[in-house]
């Protein structure tokens, strides 16, 4: 695929997922891990529904940038129905993809995949890994 057209799509996907995120609001009834960027103020409240080790549910709230806003969507439907070892190693193939380490498990992530140009710019690396941090607070939490 010509660069353009990747670059075409990536600015789609990241526009129609901050602008409709999916997996967003709060689960009753569970308390949320809040997460924030303070070099650009974004603020995730993520909650965490498991049920046999597996991701039942999940859901984000909060504000940030287009960037923020659009990652924590893609992971949400990343993860869902995952267990937590798999939500776990998909968290850190993110991690890695946006600071620039190829990997070939990439496409596991999905839309999210399509994030790994935000590599190219290392002040935004945070507002894009904000989600799958607090996704791996929530996993922590719900294993004690």
């Amino acid at each position: 695929m010509a660069l353009s057209s990747l670059n075409n799509l990536y600015m789609t996907l990241v526009t129609e997922h901050s602008k409709s995120p999916h997996h967003f609001g709060q689960l009753e009834g569970i308390e949320a891990i809040q997460l924030n960027n303070p070099t650009c103020g974004d603020v995730i409240s993520l909650t965490l529904a498991m049920t046999n080790n597996k991701i039942e549910n999940i859901a984000f709230s909060g504000h940030g940038c287009a960037i923020s806003t659009a990652s924590a969507s893609m992971m949400t439907d990343a993860v869902m129905g995952k267990t937590k070892e798999e939500a776990l190693t998909l968290a850190d193939i993110f991690s890695e993809m946006v600071q620039g380490k190829e990997d070939s498990k990439q496409e596991a992530l999905g839309d999210a995949a399509f994030m790994a140009g935000v590599s190219k710019f290392p002040q935004r690396i945070k507002c894009a890994t904000l989600a799958w941090n607090a996704l791996k607070k929530a996993i922590e939490r719900s294993e004690k």
